[in-house]
Order: C-alpha cells, then sequence, then structure tokens
C-alpha cells in the first residue's frame, strides 16, 4: 500500500514494488499483520512536514508482525521461519503495509497472541517503555493517562501495573468498564478534571501522560503540579506548557529493550493487546478513516493475505 502525495485517505493505492532487504543487524519478515497509528495518517495528511518528510512514494505501517524470510549480517538469536513481531527502521517512516517488511528492532511473537495482536503491539509498546522510562515511573507512584482507552493507553496501563504503580486513566463514561479491565481507576475526561482526579487520588497524582491531545496539557500541569512530570505524545502544543513531547527518533530507542520483557509479560497472562478492529489490507484507507476518528478501543490493525 503506497502513496505519491499528501493528503486524506483516498491517495492510499496498492502498488507492486521492488521487494525490500534486510540490512546489517535487520530482518526481513513475511507480514501477516501492521498496526495503524495516528502517526501513520498524520504523516499521510502532511501534519509531521514540519518533523519529518518521508519519500515518495511511501507505504505506511510502523510496527508488524510476521514470519523471518531473510536475516541481515550480524544478526544472531533469529533464524529463518522464526514468528516475531517488532518495528520497521524510523528513518523509514513506515513500510509495514506490504508483504514485505524490514524490521529494525524484534522480538519473538508470543504465543499467547495471535499475528493479529502481535501485529499491533510493537509500537505502542516501545512508545509506553520510552514514556515510563521518561517520567521515572516506579513501583510505589500513582500514573494519570489522558487517553487510557487507545492503543497506546492501554499498553502503558499494563506496563505501569507490572512496575508497581496505581493507574487513572481518562476515558468516556462507556469506556469506564473496558478499563477497570486491565487495572485502571477510570475517570471521566473534561472540565473538572482535577477536581475528579483528587477524589480518587488524595495524595496527588505523581507522573502524567497525554496520550489523547486534545489540548488538556493546562489541566494536566495543574494536576501534576509540576510540567516536568507530565509526557504528551499527542500535543504539539507542548512546549507552551513546559511538557515534554515525546515520540521515537532515527536511532536505538529506549523503549525497545521493553518488546521482549513484553513478550514474557503477555505469555505469563499479564499483557494483552485489546482489538479495537481489523481490516484487510485493500481496506486500509478505511482503517485510517477509523483511527482518525479517535475513539478507538484498543489498537487497529490491518492483516496482509
Amino acid at each position: 500500500m503506497q502513496y505519491h502525495r499528501y493528503g486524506g485517505s483516498e491517495v492510499l493505492a496498492v502498488e507492486e514494488v521492488e521487494e525490500p532487504h534486510a540490512g546489517p543487524g535487520q530482518v526481513r519478515i513475511a507480514v501477516r499483520a501492521t498496526g495503524v497509528t495516528p502517526a501513520d495518517w498524520y504523516l499521510r495528511s502532511g501534519r509531521l512536514r514540519d518533523f519529518v518528510s518521508p519519500a515518495f512514494p511511501h507505504t505506511p505501517g510502523m510496527d508488524a508482525a510476521g514470519i523471518v524470510d531473510e536475516v541481515g549480517e550480524g544478526v544472531v538469536g533469529t533464524a529463518v521461519g522464526d514468528a516475531v513481531f517488532g518495528l520497521v527502521p524510523f528513518a523509514d517512516q513506515g513500510g509495514a503495509a506490504a508483504e514485505y517488511a524490514v524490521l529494525e528492532a524484534w522480538a519473538a511473537k508470543p504465543r499467547a497472541w495471535s499475528f493479529e495482536e502481535a501485529g499491533g503491539a510493537a509500537g505502542n509498546i516501545d512508545t509506553a517503555t520510552r514514556v515510563l522510562e521518561a517520567l521515572a515511573a516506579a513501583e510505589g507512584m500513582t500514573l494519570l493517562i489522558e487517553g487510557a482507552a487507545g492503543g497506546v493507553g492501554t499498553i502503558t496501563a499494563q506496563l505501569a501495573r507490572a512496575r508497581g504503580l496505581a493507574v487513572i486513566g481518562t476515558a468516556s463514561e462507556g469506556n469506564h468498564g473496558f478499563l477497570e479491565r486491565f487495572g485502571v481507576v477510570p475517570v471521566t475526561y473534561g472540565a473538572g478534571l482535577a477536581d475528579r482526579v483528587a477524589a480518587l487520588a488524595p495524595r496527588g497524582v505523581d507522573v502524567v501522560l497525554d496520550a489523547a491531545g486534545k489540548g488538556s496539557l493546562a489541566d494536566l500541569v495543574a494536576i501534576a503540579g509540576d510540567p516536568e512530570r507530565v509526557v504528551t505524545i499527542a500535543d504539539f502544543d507542548a512546549a507552551r506548557h513546559g511538557v515534554r513531547f515525546s515520540r521515537s527518533e532515527a536511532g536505538e530507542s529506549p523503549g525497545w529493550a521493553g518488546l521482549p520483557l513484553a513478550a514474557e509479560q503477555a505469555d505469563q497472562g499479564r499483557l494483552t493487546v485489546p482489538l479495537h478492529a481489523v481490516f484487510p489490507l485493500k481496506e486500509i484507507a478505511t482503517a485510517h478513516d477509523v483511527s482518525a476518528l479517535g475513539h478507538a478501543r484498543g489498537k487497529i490493525v490491518v492483516t496482509v493475505p
């Protein structure tokens, strides 16, 4: 699946291209599934053009799961035929929505996960791990997640709980029961949030993740008491509030170490990937449109035949 210019989901089209090949330290997989993230349609729409510029034509897809069919020089511990999940090179800013994709970071696919679940996991695990490290999140702390019912929110909540944190998550009332499945104390977002959070956490909130980007940073900073205790992955107005904006950068991510650990937790039954919807590759435009609505409960995934 590719697009040749910025635009709406209508610019996406299935095309025949040359197969990619694994370079040093990489593996190539026959893709079974790939996740759809806001970054995919941000990039496609041109919303990120001030930060990154894709080479056209561009293939979307930041993470994927599949079967290794080519191993690059220097790779040890992974062989042709292994089932894995992981991330494409950030410098390429995509490439997983295809029959074959090259991975730069990966781990063995948990037996407990389907390919659909694994295909949508790596990007969120990388982000969640990176954010928790940036916040120095540790046992005994309380974490507030703004936008907790989405793909990043659900994974961050579970990884935070595994570290021994208490988690409060904002969501619409219809998603409160969904969040409780992950040990999250749900709270309705919007006006009056500070008072509602104070009632749930009378000793205060230690750290905050904004995964929604809905313009609530001023309130989140007030709740945390210090902008250094707030990280956003979705609000480009972060600097004005003194808040850190976290995104993947070229080179090794501090979140990569979270992939094998997350795989272990999955096989122990302590990490799940809730799926909002699964689409075939030919319907990726619909998947992008559903993601852009901002109401996904868990992860949106595309399967590759």
